[in-house]
């Protein structure tokens, strides 16, 4: 059977003496995918132009073909899910820019509304001309960085460490030596040339590092103040062009001081609009970044303090920060209110408060300290029926509130993601828990129970939290007929591997490893199981399911890896190269029809509202999200301001760059998060969080404490969560609420039963009328099957374990055991198979010789694709 992929083809300025002309090279057009075929090659994806022009490609379906799948076969009476709102979009396809080309191209700011992005096309006349200009003197920046070095090293074949040597990092009076290549102790000294001609060489007026001057995200403390000047004199009826841009920068560091001067020279007298023309992701810019990394991996050699991605974005850092403030400033002068409102928000500062900033996050803070008596009674349970409970992070909060503070008295709960709910619930076996409560979907509840029984733990009941089936839009995806013909498709090409997503049901992953040779991955692993399968069979054919988003996300990302140097590539895999990337990319397909409906609403309008007014936070994106706001995470991880994977490597990335601000020791420091993930992750981030702030503050006490540690307790670093929702993904408890942008103080413990909170208390509530909990215009609220799993609902499993016929009351909560026959054992066997293959990689770093011969031999007598 012949696969049915469709595939497209994707055919000066005086402050720098060097002048670079920009190179033209050709552009490749993109043609918008056909949706008609459940399967998408990633050949149709990618162009073999190794042209530096060519920065990024990112192409995804033109229409997500999200049908209603058919639910389980062996779905149970009376089955109720929740109403699935689906959302048909089209994701806008980024193509390849020329360099030339790349103002045309840039993101302005639309006269009649401040927050939205046009094309720099709808400037004309003189502030096309400015725009330009500017971003010519980003180019000869980078220009002039390549010169130098190039000219020191030639003529002397070295640039003496003492030129920098107890300059380059110095803080306020500190020198350290730099040592680092020659090449980038040339374009340290170049920086410090610069950082010397800062305020004229006179030191900066003190008002310029107060508080709301900082930049977040840099590893030295930076200092930006943006005023406006109207300039009368403006022709062309641009409104932006008529604001000149007024600059004052600063920093403890000189090598940063340096590139605050640059960023002076190239902006400061500029237009508004010159100013937000100039791409943070174009070339110029990249340009400039890269000319900037031998110097910033010079000096990170000499300091641990943070990485050279994360040194290279303090240009980055500053130019998002200034466009941010200039957009403001502009509408203030204009008398206009930018329509993009603040999202909602929970700030964590010392000694761990909780700041609810608007009625959504008020909403989910209510809970971040639970009813006492709650807790008290749900611990009551669990202990005396020696109930082990296994949740996901994708909990509300209002039951994660109690299960976090009941752990207290009760070790055994876990919360995690879905593979370590299922190993949480054997170590409580092992730790003599009678039964297993599981707070998610049924696919969960089915690994949890098989995992127990090849633990030789069947005989411990594993109980969900409804009669009826909590179901999931992905998994049920896998269970479509479109998926059964992606299979079959698969199987008939031989040497194919089917890397099947941990996140469905255990007979999707037995039919799957039944037609074609079959693995799982979860968000975190996917990348390195690629990647291996690649380096062990190279000829392979890889299919990819059940998630289009994570598919076309995992596309993108190998794309981008494809053009990093070698030695880059090698560091993420050692048996790979850009030539090996490119090489594999035209052999790995995808399933085009299955979504997770709550990652799914994460679309453009949201995506819009995060790029122009949280452009200079860190951003996160699971795996699932759609492409723009993955695009989003991918270009701040780029710069080392994000994470894309699970929702462990989400906790993890805010828990670390928690870790790091804190060691820094600097007073005011707040450090900005947008949760591209399901709201429900709120609870364990915040819990990490004040767990940090808590280790800080109390990590300098006694007479032996380190100079690290007093710097670590005396630092006052805040930490906001920002959830990127939509108005409608709430709804009102009375008819005349707003979810506006209100502060609030969560306190909690407020002595009422959870769930019955007083409606004037809480003035929306997550989820749209309907029911969905999302946004059907963008942006999450929680995910509806996840509600199911109601601490009422686990309150009444715990009563019915206590009485006599429990059993019988709680057959309709078991998950399936899938004990029907199927090849040489059953369902469940085979189903945990892919799992098993998994399992060995993680442990080996290598597919088992027993899924390499199986790729290797099964389905040989069909023809090569």
């Amino acid at each position: 059977m012949a696969a049915s992929s469709v595939t497209t083809s994707l055919l000066g300025s005086p402050a720098f003496p060097v002048n670079l002309t920009p190179p033209t090279p050709s552009i490749h057009a993109s043609t918008p995918r056909c949706s008609a075929s459940p399967v998408t090659s990633a050949a149709s994806l990618i162009s073999h132009d190794s042209s530096p022009a060519v920065t990024s490609l990112r192409a995804y379906p033109t229409e997500l073909a999200f049908r209603s799948s058919r639910m389980h076969q062996k779905s149970r009476k009376n089955r109720q899910a929740p109403k699935a709102s689906r959302r048909f979009r089209e994701s806008r396809p980024t193509v390849a820019r020329a360099a030339a080309n790349d103002v045309a191209a840039a993101a302005s700011v639309a006269e009649a509304s401040l927050d939205e992005r046009v094309e720099l096309g709808a400037l004309h006349g003189p502030a096309r001309e400015e725009a330009e200009a500017v971003q010519a003197a980003v180019f000869q920046a980078a220009a002039d960085l390549d010169t130098v070095a190039a000219e020191a090293v030639a003529a002397s074949g070295d640039v003496a460490a003492s030129e920098v040597s107890g300059e380059g990092e110095k803080r306020e009076g500190e020198g350290q030596g730099l040592g680092g290549s020659a090449d980038g102790r040339a374009r340290m000294k170049r920086l410090l040339q610069w950082a010397r001609e800062l305020h004229g060489g006179a030191s900066p007026p003190p008002a310029l590092r107060a508080r709301e001057n900082r930049v977040m995200g840099c590893v030295a403390q930076v200092w930006l103040h943006v005023d406006l000047e109207e300039d009368t004199s403006a022709t062309d009826g641009s409104d932006l062009s008529r604001f000149r841009l007024r600059l004052q920068a600063d920093s403890d560091s000189d090598l940063t001081r340096g590139i605050c001067q640059l960023v002076l020279r190239i902006l400061n007298g500029r237009s508004v609009s010159a100013a937000l023309a100039l791409d943070s992701n174009g070339p110029a810019v990249k340009a400039l970044s890269a000319a900037l990394k031998p110097a910033a991996t010079a000096a990170a050699a000499s300091s641990a303090k943070a990485s050279p991605a994360v040194r290279t974005s303090t240009f980055v850092s500053l130019l998002l920060s200034l466009q941010k403030r200039a957009r403001a400033l502009a509408a203030t002068a204009l008398g206009r209110t930018p329509s993009v409102a603040p999202l909602p928000s929970i700030v964590i500062g010392r000694g761990g408060s909780i700041t609810a900033r608007g009625d959504f996050a008020v909403t989910q803070a209510q809970y971040l300290k639970p009813n006492e008596a709650a807790v008290a009674a749900l611990v009551n349970e669990l202990t005396s029926k020696r109930l082990g409970v296994v949740a996901h992070f994708y909990m509300d909060a209002e039951v994660q509130g109690v299960l976090v503070a009941a752990r207290k008295s009760w070790p055994h709960i876990k919360i995690s993601d879905s593979l370590v709910m299922a190993d949480g619930a054997l170590k409580m076996a092992q730790e003599g828990c009678d039964s297993i409560a599981v707070l998610g979907v049924d696919f969960m509840a089915e690994n949890v129970r098989c995992v127990l029984e090849k633990g030789g733990f069947a005989h411990v009941p594993v109980v969900r939290m409804a009669p009826t089936a909590i179901g999931c839009s992905l998994a049920d995806a896998a269970r479509s007929e479109a998926y059964g013909r992606y299979l079959a498709e698969a199987s008939a090409v031989p040497k194919s591997l089917h890397v099947i997503y941990i996140n469905t049901a255990l007979d999707t992953k037995a039919v799957a490893h039944h037609a074609v040779p079959t693995i799982s991955c979860t968000s975190s692993n996917v990348v390195q199981t690629v990647l291996q399968a690649f380096a062990q069979v190279p000829d392979l054919t890889l299919w990819y399911g059940p998630d289009t988003y994570m598919g076309a996300n995992l596309v993108e990302m190998l794309l981008q890896l494809s053009s990093l140097p070698d030695e880059e590539v090698r560091a993420l895999h050692p048996d790979h190269t850009q030539a090996s990337l490119r090489a594999l990319l035209p052999r790995i397909r995808y399933f085009q029809e299955g979504a997770c409906i709550v990652h799914d609403m994460f679309g453009h309008e949201v995506v819009s509202r995060l790029r122009a007014a949280y452009s200079d936070a860190f951003h996160t994106a699971h795996f699932e999200v759609p492409g723009e706001m993955f695009a989003l995470a991918m270009e701040a991880r780029a710069r080392g301001r994000g994470t894309v994977g699970s929702t462990q490597n989400i906790l993890d990335f805010v828990t670390a760059r928690t870790r790091e601000a804190l060691g820094r020791g600097y007073e005011g420091e707040r450090l900005q998060f947008v949760l591209g993930t399901e709201t429900g992750m709120v609870t364990s981030i915040v819990q990490a969080v004040q767990d940090e702030l808590a280790k800080a503050e109390s990590s300098a006490d006694g007479a032996a404490a380190s100079a690290a540690a007093a710097a670590a307790a005396a630092a006052d670093v805040e930490v906001e969560i920002v959830f990127p929702v939509d108005s409608s993904a709430v709804a009102s408890t009375k008819e005349d609420s707003s979810s506006s942008g209100r502060d609030s103080s969560s306190s909690g413990g407020n002595g009422k039963p959870l769930g019955s909170v007083a409606a004037a208390m809480l003035p929306v509530v997550p989820g749209v009328k309907g029911g969905e909990g999302c946004s059907v215009t963008g942006g999450c609220a929680s995910c509806p099957y996840m509600k199911m799993n109601s601490l009422d609902a686990l309150m009444s499993v715990c009563h019915m374990l206590g009485q006599d016929d429990a059993l019988t009351h709680l057959g309709p909560y078991e998950p399936d055991k899938f004990a029907e026959p199927l090849g040489p054992g059953t369902v469940a066997d085979l189903g945990y198979l892919p799992i098993l293959h998994m399992r060995h990689f993680q442990k080996t770093g290598r597919l088992s010789d027993d899924l390499v011969a199986d790729i290797m031999t099964r389905n040989q007598h069909q023809p090569s694709q």
